[in-house]
């Protein structure tokens, strides 16, 4: 099987080398253009009509901008075929066109042939069990050869011949799994007279519009992007390519333009990222994870106050490899994992995942004498498959009451107009989002309260009194003791005092994630102090003198007004997080003996000992133990220029 195979090459003698190929795999071109590089042949053929030559020549120059080749059959269908980097053809004819190398369209163009592609493994395969054993597996399962097959090896037999009878010593020929054996026969055999193709109408090449390719091209365009740079030798940057920020100071503010967006620059330095993740040659696996960690990151840019977890990856991983084992596949294709993005993270994410899967940086609307086509998935395949997502975002809505119709709300009329109103030290915060805060921590006392009443709580026979009530569950489940169980609820060893949530443990506190560190006192006798940090301001500007920042972690202090500056204090300096530095603060200024901590881990042993030093107890609620609904809404809060800024506020924040 693996006689006259070298480095996935079949070489036929004579100067004649084959690299069977799947169509519009990056597998396959990254084998192609390995082959290439080492045979060096003098000349080129590629499975594609001869009558097509002439555009398909025009679109190969165009590269790496995607164009469409689309022509009648006879029977006044539309054939389309989409021309990318990451086809095997199209490499070869590439190679070839760049270096002045004679290419045949070697192919014969025929109608009618089979319609069905014939059931192959996955093209992941060829980069864990090599070319000759993959067509080894092709071959027991692909159809029979029929009278079109035969025609078409014959034709592309002829143009080999008729490239190595103009001198071309060697020739590398680039064709389908199913044509390897015919081919090579064709090529043994006498040669016929030439075949003649028939003569096509409405020939003609066409700019894909950007926003098709995700529904045209057989590899997400993220992918070909990913090889097109690593076929370029693009590196990408030392460090995240950022725009300049420019701005002024106002107080403890400072305002920034500019911002992080889809511009070709920054998505090119994505795709180089992507190829280096993934390797040479690119490995599938590795380069849909290098397309999910640039999702992540677009979905912290847009929404700071959402962050995918180490968990939500894992399934995300488990749910996608189960989609792909359901569908026949090793690795889940785009559609696979949106659908599993959307089900183990949010729609927003697989929202930021499917956009960045459909961009290609070197694509364009408007293309120099070209026209620009929209082309839709149905107009090429059948069973189009569609997932629906629902964005959460904040947006006005189209419709508004009458109330919103009269708000006076205006735009900015120029970079910095609305941090001006922060020359001056006093901020304060939003009373509607201090009353959701403040119930919060209130729930959170009355569920630390249940917690600490369950730990020390029995359950007992029934004797002269029902206690605390009949415990129904322990009943049933000692039912045949012809026995009733009941509950004394146990007494809880303090009340509680200071809530520690932590949203994010940063691991560094010199951290530029949450870098906004502040303490606040309570305005008024049922308001808590509070220490938080959280994302800088200055990042989210949504109303003069108003800013939005996210929560990292937060402390609520009861009664107000005690709070010094957790931040500066000196005797916290031993902590390693900004969120050690609350519960230590916690520790110190709680009146009561049980300090109520929420956050996804607990805290390291050394804390217990303090508190026990300090005759305190840390009760831990695992943050994943609440709904993540709620945690999203008390996340975000608003930072006012000053009580004045308060009438307003409503305005701009919907």
């Amino acid at each position: 099987m693996n006689e006259g195979w070298e480095d996935g090459v079949l070489e036929l003698g004579g100067g004649i080398f084959v690299v069977p190929v799947l169509h519009e795999r990056l597998e396959s071109a990254g084998a192609v253009r390995r082959a290439l590089a080492r045979v060096a042949p003098d000349a080129v053929a590629v499975e594609v009509p001869s009558t097509l030559s002439v555009v398909w020549s025009r679109a190969i120059d165009r590269l790496p901008s995607i164009s469409v080749l689309l022509y009648e059959n006879a029977a006044g269908e539309t054939i389309y075929l989409p021309i990318h980097p990451a086809d095997p053809s199209v490499e070869a004819s590439r190679w070839a066109r760049e270096r002045g190398l004679p290419l045949a369209c070697a192919d014969l163009d025929v109608d009618g042939y089979a319609d069905h592609r014939d059931p192959l493994p996955d093209p992941y395969a060829l980069t864990r069990i090599g070319l000759p054993v993959y067509l080894e597996a092709a071959r027991r399962t692909a159809r029979p050869a029929d009278a079109q097959d035969a025609r078409r090896e014959a034709a592309m037999a002829f143009h080999i011949r008729e490239l190595a009878g103009a001198g071309a010593a060697r020739i590398l020929v680039v064709t389908g799994l199913r044509h390897v054996d015919g081919l090579t026969a064709a090529l043994g055999a006498e040669q016929a007279a030439p075949l003649t193709p028939p003569v096509r109408k409405n020939v003609r090449l066409v700019n894909l519009h950007p926003e098709s390719l995700g529904e045209v091209l057989g590899e997400p365009p993220f992918y070909v992007a990913a090889y097109e740079a690593q076929r370029l030798g693009l590196r990408p940057p030392a460090a995240p390519t950022e725009p300049a920020a420019s701005g002024r100071d106002y107080g403890a503010f400072r305002v920034l333009t500019g911002g992080r967006g889809d511009h070709p620059e920054r998505l090119q330095d994505a795709a180089a990222l992507a190829a280096q993740r993934a390797g040479d040659p690119l490995d599938r696996l590795r380069l849909q994870w290098a397309l999910v960690a640039e999702a992540s990151q677009a979905l912290e840019a847009a929404a700071p106050d959402e962050r995918i977890e180490p968990w939500q990856r894992r399934n995300l991983a488990r749910y996608g490899r189960r989609l792909a084992r359901h569908s026949g596949m090793l690795v889940a294709d785009l559609y696979d994992l949106v659908v599993a993005a959307r089900s183990c993270v949010s729609d927003n994410f697989a929202f930021e995942l499917h956009r960045l899967a459909t961009s290609y940086p070197w694509q364009h609307e408007q293309a120099a004498g070209l026209p620009t086509a929209r082309i839709r998935a149905e107009e090429l395949w059948e069973g189009v498959r569609r997932v629906r997502l629902k964005r959460r975002v904040a947006r006005p809505k189209v419709r508004r009451p009458e109330s919103l119709l009269r708000r006076k709300r205006r735009n900015e009329r120029f970079p910095g107009e609305w941090l001006e109103a922060f020359d001056g030290e006093a901020i304060c915060s939003y009373p509607p989002e201090d009353v959701i805060v403040e119930d919060f921590g209130g729930f959170l006392r009355r569920k630390g309260k249940a917690v600490l009443s369950e730990e020390t709580s029995r359950v007992v026979p029934f004797t002269t009194s029902v206690l605390d009530g009949i415990d129904v569950r322990e009943t049933i489940r000692h039912w045949t003791e012809k026995k009733i169980y009941v509950r004394e609820s146990g007494r809880t060893p303090g009340d509680i005092g200071v809530v520690v949530v932590i949203f994010d443990e940063d691991e560094d506190q010199g951290s530029e994630r949450y870098p906004y560190q502040l303490t606040w006192l309570g305005e008024h006798g049922q308001e808590s102090d509070m220490a938080f940090y959280a994302t800088p301001p200055e990042r989210a500007i949504v109303g003069p003198g108003i800013c939005r920042v996210t929560y990292g972690g937060f402390l609520l202090s009861y009664p107000p007004g005690r709070l010094g500056d957790v931040w500066t204090d000196g005797d916290y300096r031993f902590a390693e997080t900004k969120a050690e530095v609350l519960l230590l603060a916690a520790l110190d200024y709680s009146r009561e003996r049980v300090v109520i901590h929420v956050a996804p881990k607990p805290p390291r042993p050394v804390f217990r000992e303090i508190a026990a030093r300090l005759d305190r107890k840390i009760l831990h609620l695992p943050i994943g133990t609440l709904s993540p609904a709620t945690l999203r809404k008390i996340r975000v809060m608003h930072v006012l220029s000053g009580h004045a800024k308060r009438k307003i506020a409503k305005d701009y924040l919907w």
